[in-house]
């Protein structure tokens, strides 16, 4: 057993953990933080992506005693007052999304990716996802919405048309 604290989305929380408790596990069982996703369990997918401090991990190999002092935020840690994040609201207007079980994970790694570079190209967008699978979209309405919260998060006008 291992006792942790970690500032989750801003909030700061202590609490003993087996040894061998995934950071995923943590959040959405401990945390009841459940818009990280459990896919392949293997770090293939990419739907549990979230940040620890502020890099992009997948959280179903990171052990949460690993995290002992760091910060995490996942998906529900983006928005902010009620309102939707850039990415978030981008994947919405762009229709980045379909059954949405991966728009999670590729948000929190697309949030990395802005902050290291906030005027990708298309293929760093694809470069910088390509840990991330979809099942649905082909990926092309997801590049349009990174492109999309980029530019939001750049100040200039945005639309879901040129996005």
């Amino acid at each position: 057993m291992a006792k942790i604290t970690v500032t989750v989305n801003g909030s700061t929380h202590t609490s003993t953990v087996e040894d061998r408790t995934l950071l995923v596990n943590f959040l959405r069982e401990q945390l009841n933080l459940t818009g990280t996703h459990v896919g392949c369990d293997t770090s293939q997918c990419g739907a549990c992506v979230v940040l620890v401090d502020g890099k992009s991990v997948k959280s179903c190999t990171t052990l949460a005693a690993r995290c002992d002092g760091a910060s995490v935020t996942t998906i529900e840690g983006l928005s902010t007052d009620g309102s939707m994040h850039p990415l978030q609201e981008g994947f919405w207007e762009c229709h980045g999304l379909q059954c949405g079980f991966c728009t999670p994970g590729m948000i929190m790694a697309a949030t990395d990716l802005l902050a290291q570079n906030p005027n990708p190209t298309d293929d760093e967008i694809r470069h910088g996802l390509e840990g991330n699978l979809c099942r649905c979209t082909g990926y092309h309405n997801i590049v349009r919405s990174v492109q999309y919260a980029a530019a939001k998060m750049r100040g200039e006008a945005v639309s879901s048309q040129n996005a």
